[in-house]
């Protein structure tokens, strides 16, 4: 959307007028953001690289600025012109802060600090806070990757159990379906690429070029040729059988792996008799995997019976751990999947003698948009701030809610290299920068400076950002 492009149109209104609540003397702000909690105990953080990369990296001009003063004008709030025009002026619309953050890719537990800002010029303390808005949207990445590491970690914990090479399965074993259940094209691309650190399936386009275009990876994701029930119904219940034919002539090939919506009307029939019967003898002919996916009833039981009728027609072999492994066919379940369902799923099936290699699942709007800011608690809260030379403590400490209690004073995130244990530490007022804490023995600094003064200066490849994921 262009006429949301003007960076200093993109806060809340009251952030407006902000500058002027300061006390007297303010020099300089600091603010962290963290998860306060939540749905998961730990968060995979992902996603500030592409923010900074799309929003901070143009500067603000004196038009932003012009635009942005005629609409606080009218819209009823005042307006920090002065501010704005000494940001163009000064530091040639660059926005003078620096952020630290833990690389992208780590698993942190909550309630450690993720990131922090703080301002660089005496002259606009007031600017971390008015990019809380911006800023905050961080959440969002971070917890559409969190959903889907933990998921993966449910979903590895069967394939350990039920299968020869958990390792081989595991990247491909969670598809996303989510492009048309989210809000925006930007939220399909941020949170499909959010997934991508943890898997290698998608339908989302957004996603592969979202990682392609902020974290420097050619091809992020894969997928297959798939039916839809209107490629299916589009020839008729009585042809049904050669619409499933026409999907094995298209794309049958050996070694493809072509997926099929069998659910039109009688899964059961369409397996027992359709696959089973009419098309046995081509499917096993053509050398390609059938991956039959049913799209309605209940997934639990519904996903075990087509295993056990795919079983009686096409027969299994049995792995090294016992379980049973389907030949040239699979069941990929694409409705009602939520990390419920999938735990269920993967529970019933095991216990019915089948791997876990047989299914995969594919997620949608439960993946990139069944969340929420308070799916992890994510909050961004200032924490420290310069007053006539001295820095001091600022918190908030809510009687009615002990879980919204901040952190106070500029903050450090320690990693210990040996036991990995996180803290999050205020660092002594007279330091000029937090890098020059020196943490104790066993202790390291575990953010970096990811952003200074207009420049980015980490630039994560989405290899890297995989690479620790998966750490």
């Amino acid at each position: 959307m262009r006429h949301l492009e003007n960076l200093v149109l993109n806060t809340d209104s009251y952030k407006a007028s902000h500058w002027l609540q300061y006390p007297p003397g303010t020099q300089a702000s600091f603010f962290y953001v963290e998860s306060r909690g939540g749905v998961y105990e730990r968060t995979l953080f992902f996603g500030l690289q592409a923010i900074l990369k799309e929003y901070l990296t143009r500067p603000v001009s004196h038009a932003d600025v012009d635009e942005a003063r005629d609409f606080f004008a009218a819209h009823g709030e005042p307006f920090n012109d002065a501010g704005w025009r000494r940001i163009v002026d000064v530091h040639g619309g660059r926005l003078p802060i620096r952020i630290r953050a833990v690389p992208e890719g780590s698993v942190v537990p909550t309630h450690q600090a993720l990131v922090t800002i703080e301002s660089t010029d005496d002259d606009c303390y007031w600017l971390p806070s008015y990019l809380e808005t911006l800023l905050l949207r961080l959440w969002y990445p971070v917890t559409v990757a969190t959903q889907s590491w933990h998921l993966k970690q449910t979903i590895r914990y069967y394939l350990d159990q039920s299968c020869d090479d958990p390792a081989a399965q595991i990247g491909f074993k969670l598809h996303d379906f989510g492009a048309r259940g989210v809000s925006s094209a930007e939220s399909a691309g941020l949170g499909a690429a959010s997934h991508l650190v943890n898997f290698f399936g998608t339908d989302t386009v957004a996603g592969v070029l979202t990682a392609k275009a902020y974290y420097h990876e050619p091809m992020a994701g894969y997928s297959i040729p798939a039916a839809e029930h209107s490629t299916i119904t589009s020839w008729g219940r009585e042809h049904e059988v050669d619409a499933y034919r026409n999907m094995l002539r298209q794309f049958g090939k050996p070694g493809a792996i072509v997926a099929v919506v069998s659910d039109s009307y009688d899964i059961y029939h369409a397996i027992r008799e359709l696959w089973g019967k009419a098309l046995r003898e081509e499917v096993i002919a053509s050398g390609a995997t059938v991956v039959v996916r049913p799209d309605s009833g209940e997934p639990v039981d519904v996903v075990h019976q087509c295993l056990v009728l795919l079983d009686q027609a096409f027969g299994h072999t049995l792995n090294g751990k016992g379980y049973k492994v389907l030949r040239h066919v699979r069941v990929i379940q694409g409705d009602g999947i939520n990390p419920n369902s999938i735990r269920a799923i993967l529970e019933r099936v095991t216990k019915a003698g089948y791997s876990a290699e047989n299914l995969t699942f594919g997620m949608g709007g439960a993946l990139l948009q069944g969340i929420n800011r308070d799916t992890q608690k994510f909050a961004l809260k200032c924490s420290a701030a310069k007053i006539d030379g001295r820095w001091i403590d600022v918190f908030k400490a809510p009687v009615t809610d002990p879980g919204k209690q901040s952190k106070r004073g500029r903050l450090a995130l320690l990693h210990h290299r040996e036991f990995g244990s996180w803290r999050t530490v205020p660092v002594d007022d007279t330091l000029e920068r937090i890098e020059d804490h020196v943490p104790e023995p066993g202790w390291q600094h575990a953010m970096l400076t990811v952003w200074e003064n207009g420049e980015l200066l980490k630039d994560w490849t989405f290899a890297e950002v995989r690479e620790r994921s998966n750490a």
